[in-house]
């Protein structure tokens, strides 16, 4: 009997140590939680200012990329002598201009048989389609064969001027140069291609080529419309021989036309004005340049502005330059489209 006592005693001790392990265990839970939210919030901290050095890192270096940077005496001679370089190329452009300004031009014929300056170069404008005009032309007024040759002599050269077609090398590039072999009476304009819309550019190439090839007094563009006094033509220049800055012609101006669709619509007419007339310019059948005018437009062609028509274009250029004026009412289209060069 005095052995049930202690039993009721043990297990009253065991229900008092787990009720004392769970009070323990709410405060350690609770510790548990903190610690792990202080964690996630110092290793959060610790990620974002992870991402603010990378982006600080990235904005420095790029500044320090940008920054001016210290040249060393070898990096400061290097770029003096680029310069000096760049210098020396400019002044030799220069000096090339002078040089073909003056005449020095490579495969020029500048002399004839007399021992005289050639007097001219007259170019004949013509087309793919324009064989029998050629032909009619050889039989009047432009001499043919050994009377060329013989003109030649007398210091006058005259070539048909073409360019090439669209299509290089095909049956109407071979036709020209089949006939050229024949009669050897044409200058072809290899880098221009043969169209109507392009004989403004035909202007310069024609002028560019005729004075890289002759040493001439003038350089004259005729159309193939006109009917010339050759003769007539060659006394002319010769009164005007050694005369710089000569632009001769039959002088004129118009209204600019600026409704779409008509012959003579100038797509640019809004440049010229108000008033919307042309400047003084040679009507496009003869046009007379001397030397230096040639040679002007021959070392500035690339950057030489064209318009629609051929004879605005020319006059456009001698607006800008020492041109002398010369309008003579001999190189007039009549209405039959001839010009009398006759005194």
């Amino acid at each position: 009997m005095e052995s049930l006592p202690t039993t009721v005693s043990a297990k009253s001790d065991r229900r008092g140590r787990s009720s004392k392990s769970q009070n323990t265990s709410k405060p350690s839970l609770i510790m548990a939680f903190f610690s792990c939210v202080a964690w996630l919030y110092v290793a959060g901290r610790l990620w974002q200012d992870a991402e603010y050095r990378a982006v600080l890192n990235t904005v420095l270096k790029k500044n320090y990329d940008q920054r001016p940077k210290v040249l060393m005496v070898d990096d400061k001679l290097v770029i003096l002598g680029c310069k000096d370089l760049e210098r020396r190329i400019v002044e030799t452009e220069m000096e090339l201009a002078q040089v073909k300004s003056q005449g020095y031009l490579k495969n020029q014929k500048g002399v004839s048989s007399s021992g005289k300056k050639m007097l001219a170069v007259i170019g004949v404008y013509t087309g793919f389609g324009s064989h029998l005009k050629r032909n009619k032309f050889r039989g009047s007024w432009m001499p043919r064969d050994d009377a060329l040759k013989k003109l030649e002599e007398r210091g006058i050269v005259i070539r048909f001027v073409i360019g090439r077609s669209a299509n290089r090398g095909d049956s109407l590039d071979r036709k020209i140069d089949e006939e050229n072999r024949a009669t050897k009476d044409f200058l072809i304009l290899e880098n221009h291609e043969e169209a109507q819309e392009e004989l403004p550019k035909k202007v310069k190439f024609f002028y560019s080529a005729a004075v890289q090839n002759w040493d001439a007094e003038f350089y004259v563009k005729v159309d193939d419309g006109v009917d010339l006094d050759l003769e007539a033509l060659i006394g002319l220049l010769e009164s005007r021989r050694g005369q710089d800055g000569a632009y001769i012609g039959c002088m004129k101006s118009g209204d600019v036309i600026t409704e779409q669709g008509s012959q003579w619509y100038e797509p640019e007419w809004w440049k010229f004005g108000d008033d919307k007339s042309y400047f003084r310019h040679a009507t496009g059948s003869l046009v007379i340049l001397s030397k230096n005018l040639a040679q002007y437009i021959n070392i500035n062609s690339g950057l030489l502005k064209t318009y629609a028509f051929d004879d605005t274009t020319i006059g456009s250029w001698m607006i800008g330059v020492q041109a002398t004026y010369i309008d003579d009412n001999r190189l007039c289209c009549s209405s039959t489209r001839q010009v009398s060069a006759k005194a």
